[in-house]
């Protein structure tokens, strides 16, 4: 038992408990990390359909943090009032995107800082950087935050896009930061050539698999319905789908299913509480992804199961390798379908690729490897 644990206020907007998308996955996992080394953790996150009190209690229940609380939901308040909190004057410059702050939200924000104290304040994402900005409630609080992906590229299709502008804002955002967390080694490399914050590469944490039970879905698609997922659904059904044998098994979880095609053989889940059960019974998955930032939570769990992935050039962004690493990779339909083919019938090539993701995972993202990274963050020793 910790003498002197560790006091953490962890900004987590969404709920870590929806293990449907992969950054609550990455939410949770980190939550895990906190609760395994005896921190004591409050959680902030944001009032909105999907999260309420009655639904972190089970957090609570679970023993991962001792309070809650919810930023308010302002929808009273109407659209117009989404960014009409502003930034200090020296980052003025700033686009209103990058304060996703509504009205009251500071005022909670800054009355939990008051009446705690915590040596790290976690915030996720850098649009919510301006909740901790020239804080004068902070006290001598550690302020990290943890990007999950880099948001310029998220909001490239807003109407006032300017690359410059946004990028510079983000940056300016993160460099006022004391660590910086990246997710994948392109952004740590990309983030370090800007900042002179401290910046860690903090992969996703995923436990290792090992199920051996009767394979029972050929081809398993996890993904939720953003833009980039469902551009990627579209593509792999109408272009790779077609030259697949008609009686191959494939099983599809998350909301992308509502928009790709019923068949016969193509069975939709649209939720799932437990992932583990269904990549268990899974041969082979698939990422298809042409754009997107940060690291696929849905490979690196494949690749925890031994599970081979065929995907895109995007599928790997994140990886340290981006070969021998159990994903097989190709923008080409004919390529992709074939890579399935194959694996599906050729056991020893299948083989092969299960055994390069067991290894690359035990490598790169076990929990023993990246606890050790977050013990060393955390300075434990």
């Amino acid at each position: 038992m910790n003498k002197d644990p560790k006091k953490i206020l962890f900004f987590y907007p969404e709920n870590p408990l929806q293990l449907h998308q992969g950054n609550n996955a990455r939410a949770l996992a980190l939550l895990k990390y906190f609760k395994e080394r005896e921190f004591e953790v409050d959680f902030v996150g944001e009032q909105k359909e999907g999260i309420s009190f009655s639904e972190l209690e089970s957090l609570k229940n679970l023993g991962f943090v001792n309070n809650c609380w919810l930023l308010p939901d302002t929808k009273s308040g109407g659209l117009k009032y989404l960014f009409q909190v502003s930034l200090p004057k020296k980052m003025s410059k700033i686009p209103k995107a990058f304060d996703r702050r509504k009205l009251g939200h500071q005022q909670v924000f800054n009355d939990i800082l008051k009446g705690n104290n915590y040596d790290f304040v976690i915030i996720s994402y850098s649009c919510w950087i301006p909740l901790v900005l020239n804080n004068p409630h902070l006290k001598d609080s550690q302020i990290i935050v943890d990007t999950h992906d880099l948001l310029t590229s998220q909001f490239k299709s807003y109407k006032s896009f300017e690359l410059g502008s946004f990028f510079s804002a983000e940056m300016q955002l993160l460099d006022a930061m004391d660590r910086v967390w990246a997710i994948s080694i392109e952004e740590k490399y990309l983030f370090e050539q800007f900042l002179s914050s401290k910046v860690d590469l903090v992969p996703h944490i995923q436990q290792k698999h090992e199920f051996h039970v009767e394979k029972s879905i050929d081809i398993l698609y996890v993904a939720s319905d953003n833009e980039h997922n469902c551009i990627g659904a579209r593509w792999f059904f109408d272009h790779v789908y077609p030259m697949l044998s008609n009686d191959l098994k494939i099983t599809v979880v998350g909301k992308v299913g509502d928009f790709i095609p019923d068949g016969d053989q193509i069975k939709k889940i649209r939720y799932v509480e437990d992932l583990t059960e269904v990549y268990a019974q899974a041969r082979v998955v698939i990422c298809p992804m042409f754009s997107g930032t940060g690291l696929k939570i849905k490979v690196v769990e494949a690749l925890s199961h031994g599970l081979p992935v065929v995907c895109n050039e995007r599928g790997v962004d994140g990886l340290i390798n981006k070969t021998r690493n159990g994903c097989l990779v190709t923008n080409s339909p004919t390529k992709f379908s074939g890579f399935m083919d194959k694996l599906l019938n050729d056991i020893d090539f299948y083989k092969e690729h299960s055994s390069l993701a067991h290894s690359f995972f035990d490598e790169q993202f076990s929990k023993e490897q990246v606890y050790s990274k977050l013990d060393s963050i955390f300075e434990i020793e």
